[in-house]
């Protein structure tokens, strides 16, 4: 896996995305056919693929649209060896916001740049907008947004006299306090750096910078030194949970045991939809038993990182872009189904099911609880990884989740960070 960024680039090289191919009838519309969505993990709902597959069925008399789900762990292994090939591949895809670069970089997918303002254009989320983009033109554009906050237990914040904190300094202190060796202040992971970065960017640090076309690692940077050193604090001061974890289900944490003993943290991070596995007990209408989203709110309550001056801290932002193959034999009927994805009926879909929707204009189907509106906040002031065309290389061989253990393990940062950058630049530049 650490070689896919480079076998990418070898496999597509060739790719066109200029071409328009597929055929149309007299009238101008696209001939029949069938097309081919991927959908990575099960983050689309069933009410939403079932609206897709009918909705585009209706718009375009005799054409069928296929969807087949993808799992996370293998889609860019799997892109490479499909997006070339014609005969197999995939027509529209949906692809991680930082696997985007990967593909973009290197002709795997259609230039939509004629689509974009039909499409939402400046209403689309910026950053990932940005990062589905090459030398100025759009090759993968939003699906869905996902952001990450702080839930945590007030009846034991407040128990030991503390309030929600107002900067990051003092959420460090706070989470620290909270550490009594059997209940973590702050459950994380030492190998968990999507969440980790976020002391990063708070402080105004960058992973990387491009000039000139190349990229280049900046861990060294005295502003990222300055992040990860304030990380590696609060990971030993207030974390029990081993430097050797990542992917933790942290939202486990915060429930009481199945003897009603005490819960194994009192603050974890994690995406806004962790809500419905924190909670009590309950009974659904269908006889199942469920957590109740934190509906005790003098037991479970939610709180945005709060940045170095206040206010909220830049966090990673989870979700997906679309793209259009470059092989796909029908982009006509491809360019379509977008049309149907960005669509304000599908759109408002998104968020009712509690996936951020790529367009801002309809960031309200989130709904207006606390829950909805620091998703959005958050979101608004989220930061994604560099749009490098070797990130995903990067990211597959876990070199990330290298670093962070061995800073969580005590390690110098200013010397894993001249390590690891002369590591991870030119694997950034797919050498």
């Amino acid at each position: 896996m650490a070689a896919v960024g480079v076998a990418a680039a070898l496999v597509l090289t060739a790719c066109s995305s200029g071409d328009d191919g597929g055929s149309t009838g007299s009238d101008g519309t696209p001939e029949a056919a069938e097309i081919t969505l991927w959908l990575n993990g099960a983050d689309t709902p069933e009410e939403l693929r079932d609206y897709l597959k009918t909705t585009f069925e209706e718009e375009n008399p005799g054409s069928t649209l296929v969807i087949e789900e993808q799992t996370w762990d293998d889609v860019v292994t799997k892109l490479t060896t499909a997006l070339p090939d014609a005969e197999n591949t995939p027509d529209v895809v949906e692809i991680g916001n930082t696997q985007s670069p990967t593909f973009t970089t290197i002709g795997a997918f259609r230039d939509l740049t004629p689509l974009y303002d039909e499409l939402g254009g400046d209403d689309l989320l910026p950053s990932f907008v940005e990062v589905g983009m090459s030398e100025g033109k759009n090759y993968a554009l939003p699906y869905y947004f996902g952001s990450r906050y702080m839930f945590y237990r007030p009846d034991i914040w407040t128990a030991a006299g503390l309030e929600k904190p107002t900067t990051l300094a003092e959420f460090g202190e706070s989470v620290t306090a909270l550490n009594d060796g059997t209940r973590s202040g702050f459950a994380i992971g030492g190998q968990d750096w999507r969440n980790g970065i976020s002391w990063v960017f708070a402080n105004g640090g960058e992973l990387a910078v491009e000039e000139d076309g190349a990229w280049t690692s900046t861990l060294s940077d005295p502003n990222t030194v300055k992040g990860l050193e304030e990380w590696q604090a609060v990971y030993q001061g207030a974390s029990n949970v081993p430097a050797t974890e990542r992917d933790v289900a942290y939202w486990d944490f915060l429930n009481d045991s199945a003897e009603g003993g005490a819960p194994a943290a009192a603050t974890i991070m994690a995406p806004g939809w962790a809500r419905w596995s924190i909670g009590d007990l309950t009974t659904n209408d269908d006889g199942e038993e469920v957590r109740d989203g934190m509906a005790d709110e003098s037991k479970f309550d939610i709180f945005a990182l709060p940045g170095v001056d206040g206010g909220i801290a830049p966090v990673f932002a989870g979700g997906s872009n679309v793209a259009i193959s470059a092989q796909s034999q029908h982009p006509e009927l491809s360019e379509n189904l977008l049309r149907i994805i960005f669509s304000s009926e599908y759109q408002q879909m998104l968020g009712e099911n509690g996936l951020g929707p790529a367009n801002a204009q309809y960031v309200d189907s989130l709904g207006d609880d606390k829950f909805a509106q620091t998703m959005i906040e958050t979101a608004a002031a989220s930061k994604l990884t560099p749009a490098a065309p070797g990130w995903a290389a990067v990211e597959a061989a876990f070199v990330y989740e290298e670093l962070f253990q061995a800073i969580a393990e005590g390690g110098d940062v200013t010397e894993l960070a001249a390590q690891y950058d002369e590591r991870i630049t030119p694997m950034l530049n797919g050498q």
